[in-house]
């Protein structure tokens, strides 16, 4: 959970936002899971989340406190808490129209994307806790995600085991295993 003494202040995020935005970007590369052409989960930590809350205050230039808590209340709820990975879906079309007609194919998306640790049974997530995404007529381009993992789990995926991701969407359908850096990375999330 990131807090107000975590933060940087605007005038030395200033200065150190290359390093530190060139660091941040290397980290989430290393967390991006590609699920085919058109879909990817972006994992998100206490790393990514401290670039996302910094990069809203130097925006907004933000000091007052109560709208730094704010920013901070918005952004903690994605840190996993050391039982749980927590992931950006992206689905992505460059095409507008190809986009448009894609997302009115895949809707409940969200819902068939798992992960599974070692021989375990695979997690399906718990998706889009602050509101729902998906109309009637389409599914939206971004997801949050959050995959519950069992005790065993946890100590399976700490301890070296493989980890898998993937969709099983009548229409669309992928799946890989992480690579060891990626594993590792997600394996580091959790207690």
């Amino acid at each position: 959970m990131l807090t107000h003494a975590d933060l940087y202040s605007l005038e030395h995020y200033h200065r150190l936002r290359p390093e530190f935005r060139a660091n941040v970007m290397a980290h989430k590369k290393l967390r991006k899971v590609e699920l085919g052409p058109n879909a990817s989960l972006h994992f998100e930590d206490q790393l990514t989340m401290l670039y996302q809350v910094q990069e809203m205050i130097r925006l907004e230039r933000m000091y007052e406190p109560e709208l730094i808590r704010q920013e901070l209340d918005v952004y903690n709820p994605l840190i996993p808490d050391g039982a749980n990975w927590k992931a950006t879906l992206m689905i992505e079309y460059p095409d507008a129209e190809e986009r448009k007609e894609a997302l009115s194919r895949l809707i409940g998306f969200e819902q068939a994307v798992w992960m599974q640790v070692g021989e375990f049974p695979r997690i399906t997530p718990i998706a889009n806790e602050d509101l729902d995404r998906t109309t009637a007529e389409k599914t939206s381009a971004v997801h949050f995600l959050r995959f519950e993992l069992t005790p065993d789990m946890v100590a399976a995926a700490k301890s070296g085991a493989p980890i898998r991701a993937g969709v099983d969407h009548p229409n669309y359908s992928a799946s890989v295993t992480l690579p060891p850096a990626t594993r590792d990375s997600l394996a580091a999330d959790l207690a």
